[in-house]
């Protein structure tokens, strides 16, 4: 089972032992903090994800989603849910829906681990409307 998360701003996601780091950051990023070398190159207009090296004690905080999906078809899927074409970022919209889709405004604590089996089966035509109606400027 894969995990992703967040790491400023961009996802991280962990399948087969393997690290990617999806979209580009929206802030600094301490990358040996979170366990990591600093990637060469973050630019995901050109590349929407890289692998990340760990350099130590991987530490990512939650929530984070499990997915069945492994290998390089999860970063390729998470690039294709999650990240802004125009921008390389990912959308903090798409993810709230994901990990809160039942979330009022109000505060509440946010599960550690969020069963996400749905969005990987749901079809990349049906996401497109979610997509374009979650993103939609009101």
């Amino acid at each position: 089972m894969s995990r992703v998360g967040r790491l400023a701003g961009a996802l991280w996601a962990e399948t087969e032992g393997e690290y990617f780091l999806v979209g580009n950051t929206k802030e600094p990023c301490d990358f040996a903090r979170a366990g990591f070398e600093p990637p060469v190159e973050v630019d995901a207009l050109k590349r929407p994800y890289v692998r990340l090296s760990v350099a130590g004690s991987v530490n990512m905080t939650p929530p984070w989603l499990t997915l069945p999906l492994e290998g390089d078809a999860l970063p390729r899927l998470l690039a294709e849910r999650f990240l802004i074409e125009r921008n390389g970022s990912v959308s903090d919209r798409l993810w709230r829906l994901v990990t809160s889709p039942h979330d009022d405004g109000a505060s509440t604590r946010a599960a550690q681990s969020v069963d996400a089996r749905w969005l990987a089966e749901v079809p990349t035509p049906v996401w497109r409307i979610v997509r374009e109606t979650v993103l939609r400027c009101t």
